[in-house]
């Protein structure tokens, strides 16, 4: 495990996502994460759907799952689950500002059903889930023995937990961990990242059975170019985008390099993503 040499809390996460809001929604649009790129010649939009393809397929997520969409988001794959399968959904984020978007893009039913917290202290009820999904939101915990105990404790025996994470490789060299991973842990407010052994061992201690795991960096490489052309055509574009860079009370616009550190550690195998599938045993 890679930490980052400043200790982060929720709060810090929460933060980064509330200040960098309008950024992200611009940059990545309503789903914050990573296209999969199967064939290859995919757009970006078509490959961010794979990827929750992929998650409902390990998640065997259908009309009748319950499922509870760790780090959520601006919910729009939770809304996505109940508007096209028809499933039972509750998001939880640590964002204010995405909560209050998702909750803006809710139906009058309330499902899904968006709940601003923090995952590690909830008090949603014991087994009351078929499935858990954390899309690229476990990277962000700072306790991850206590994420994956929590998800082992809301699910129902047999219940499964998809998880797509950033990870760190399992050997990185000093360079690496010095120039790339660490200051990506810190800029991303993310107090460590795991490898793939450090997940594999988190899971079955918390009392998991492990079902598959999926290296799929190959597969989401191409995110990365698409999104620093996009941050730096709206850099040219935007001069919201410079007052931002240049606000010395902006906190959080580091994180304009880490866009760049990103796309140089998925490209030097520095980091690596995984999409585990796991099954609670007992």
């Amino acid at each position: 495990m890679i930490a980052s040499r400043e200790t982060i809390e929720g709060a810090a996460v929460a933060r980064h996502y509330d200040e960098l809001d309008a950024f992200y929604r611009e940059i990545w649009g309503e789903h914050v994460h990573h296209g999969l790129w199967i064939r290859g010649d995919e757009t970006q939009p078509q490959a961010v759907r794979q990827l929750i393809d992929a998650v409902v397929a390990e998640g065997q997520i259908t009309s009748e799952t319950r499922v509870i969409d760790i780090g959520c988001g601006y919910g729009a794959t939770a809304r996505l689950l109940v508007t096209e399968l028809g499933g039972q959904v509750t998001g939880i984020t640590i964002s204010a500002a995405q909560h209050a978007f998702a909750r803006s893009h809710t139906s009058a039913n309330e499902n899904p059903q968006i709940l601003l917290g923090d995952w590690l202290r909830n008090d949603l009820p014991d087994s009351a889930f078929d499935t858990g999904i954390a899309i690229e939101s476990s990277e962000h915990m700072p306790d991850k023995p206590a994420f994956f105990r929590q998800a082992h404790r809301v699910l129902r025996p047999g219940g499964r937990l998809v998880i797509c994470a950033w990870l760190a490789a399992e050997q990185p060299s000093p360079l690496q961990e010095r120039w790339l991973i660490e200051p990506i842990c810190r800029e991303g407010r993310m107090p460590h990242l795991g490898s793939e052994s450090d997940y594999r061992q988190l899971a079955t201690a918390a009392g998991f059975e492990i079902v598959r795991v999926q290296d799929v960096t190959a597969q989401i490489a191409r995110t990365w170019p698409m999104i620093v052309r996009i941050f730096l055509l709206n850099l040219l574009r935007k001069p919201a985008y410079v007052r931002f860079l240049l606000n010395p009370h902006a906190s959080n616009r580091i994180f304009a390099l880490t866009i760049v550190r990103l796309w140089i550690a998925f490209r030097s195998r520095a980091m690596r993503y995984g999409i585990f599938t796991l099954q609670k045993t007992v």
